[in-house]
């Protein structure tokens, strides 16, 4: 699964050449961290991202020494919200090895409520195998016929799937130049995707504006897939992955709250005068 983006300014953009988007790849957020955010002058005008992009950056969050490598110019913060992000996307869209889990169990945490769901994942990591997990990760998202769970937008939104949350999501990619590749197995609209997406705008592989960020995670994620995540936590088949949903439904309602703060709103309110 590979996504390729272009970083022409918005204004000179040729909608008729979408950047592609893969359903399992988010931007290769290791290397894009190490460089900063894009500018128009700086970068590629593509660059090929991988599910392995995910599970790199994944990495960086689990662990947090690699931070110290990052240069200043990054804005913390939004670099945290990518890794954040990567570390859900990487757990939803495959049960992780045994390197991951391993990784997973020495995370860090403090007394936050975010911070007390990593501590929690990462000794239910310690806990248990990756034979456990992959069985569970299948009664989960795969089953027979189809698991306990439903991690797409659209079934949230209307109790179907491919339906018009899909199709509007689909609109808005193609808005902002980012596209689905042809073949993907998932559409656009699992939550997995939905996490990848907003990695690569919250690290600047998305070359977007604040307030373009927080519509679309208004209008994406915040309506349906928090619920997803409460969901998760309270699934019947979950052990590991109550952890994971617990950790996806705080961190989304940080988000929520991040974005209604004076300083985002200010800046979004700018971007619309």
């Amino acid at each position: 699964m590979v996504m390729r983006t272009e970083t022409a300014p918005e204004n000179q953009r040729d909608r008729s050449k979408p950047r592609d988007v893969a359903n399992g790849g988010v931007p290769e957020l290791g290397h894009a961290i190490g460089a900063g955010r894009p500018s128009m002058s700086n970068v590629l005008p593509e660059r090929e991202l991988s599910v392995e992009a995910v599970m790199k950056m994944a990495g960086d969050i689990l662990w947090p020494e690699s931070r110290d490598e990052q240069p200043a110019q990054f804005d913390d913060m939004e670099g945290e919200r990518a890794r954040e992000y990567s570390l859900l996307a990487m757990l939803l869209r495959r049960p992780p090895d045994a390197a991951a889990l391993n990784r997973i169990a020495k995370l860090r945490g403090d007394a936050t409520p975010l911070g007390l769901a990593h501590l929690a994942l990462s000794q239910e990591a310690g806990n248990t195998s990756t034979e456990n997990i992959e069985r569970e990760y299948f009664a989960l998202f795969i089953g027979i016929g189809r698991g306990e769970l439903l991690p797409y937008a659209s079934y949230y939104l209307t109790g179907f799937l491919n339906e018009r949350p899909l199709a509007r999501l689909r609109e808005d990619l193609h808005a902002h130049g980012i596209e689905c590749t042809e073949g993907q197995a998932e559409p656009e609209d699992h939550a997995a995707t939905l996490c990848e997406i907003m990695a690569g705008m919250a690290s600047g592989q998305f070359p977007i504006t604040v307030g373009m960020q927080q519509r679309f995670f208004e209008k994406h994620l915040a309506s349906c897939i928090g619920r997803f995540f409460a969901d998760l936590e309270n699934a019947e088949s979950a052990d590991f992955y109550r952890q994971v949903g617990a950790l996806g439904r705080i961190f989304l309602e940080t988000e929520t709250e991040a974005f209604r703060l004076p300083t985002r709103a200010q800046a979004a309110n700018r971007e619309d005068t």
